[in-house]
């Protein structure tokens, strides 16, 4: 498989993402697989697995849109929009702005996962009481 398959199939994967589908993780990421996003960092599939079924078990309706894809050699870089209802707080729909660098082994197979994001501006900043503090500071560190 060449790295344009594989990167293919990573967004594929990501754009249809469903509790079910999640098991075809094994086809996406090598075994020894290194994920880390601003919440995480694990090594290997059983572990990766479990961070997308905590994410369906904390939200409602989580879909991801990618948005780009670059792709050179061996490593891609996504940027993305996730979409969700938080289960305990407002029921209106979220959506938070990131960026993926994934690297491929030569199999076509993501065997580094990395998520950047802001989880201040991107979530927080979105709850209830917290949000009202962080967009405080946020404020007072502008003057």
């Amino acid at each position: 498989m060449n790295h344009q398959d594989g990167l293919r199939d990573l967004v594929d994967f990501f754009e249809t993402l469903t509790l079910d589908s999640a098991t075809r993780i094994d086809t996406i990421y090598s075994a020894d697989a290194f994920f880390k996003d601003p919440f995480n960092e694990v090594i290997g599939r059983p572990a990766i697995a479990h961070i997308f079924r905590h994410m369906f078990a904390q939200v409602d309706g989580p879909r991801f849109v990618v948005t780009t894809q670059l792709l050179q050699d061996e490593q891609a870089f996504l940027t993305w929009d996730f979409y969700f209802r938080m289960k305990r707080f407002s029921r209106d729909e979220q959506c938070i702005r990131g960026a993926t660098h994934v690297r491929f082994n030569a199999a076509g197979q993501v065997c580094l996962h990395r998520d950047y994001w802001d989880a201040a501006e991107e979530l927080y900043e979105k709850l209830p009481v917290l949000g009202s503090l962080m967009r405080w500071l946020k404020r007072a560190g502008k003057n």
